[in-house]
């Protein structure tokens, strides 16, 4: 979930720095799509952006048992989720 909430919050600073209007939704595939509109090659991410908003879904709204998600998995996600970040503010350093 943490993850989740992460990259919603880079997602909207990068689409707020170009103007955006702020709107209230978690949708990461969603607002990656809107940063598409100012760079193309976010699509990249489109996966990684499904994948954890299922996360956050899971974690918030959870049916029945689920199986918890590997470790590695999430780790994976992670790193790709640093890529992202990295994409969008290039100039910053995450430590």
């Amino acid at each position: 979930m943490f993850l989740q909430q992460s990259l919603e919050k880079f997602l909207k600073a990068y689409l707020l720095e170009r103007g955006w209007k702020l709107k209230k939704t978690h949708e990461l595939d969603a607002l990656l799509e809107e940063a598409c509109v100012h760079d193309p090659g976010l699509v990249s991410f489109q996966d990684l952006c499904e994948r954890v908003s299922g996360y956050y879904l899971a974690e918030r709204y959870p049916i029945g048992s689920q199986a918890p998600l590997p470790i590695s998995a999430v780790e994976r996600d992670v790193d790709q989720a640093r890529h992202l970040i990295d994409h969008l503010f290039p100039e910053e350093t995450l430590e």
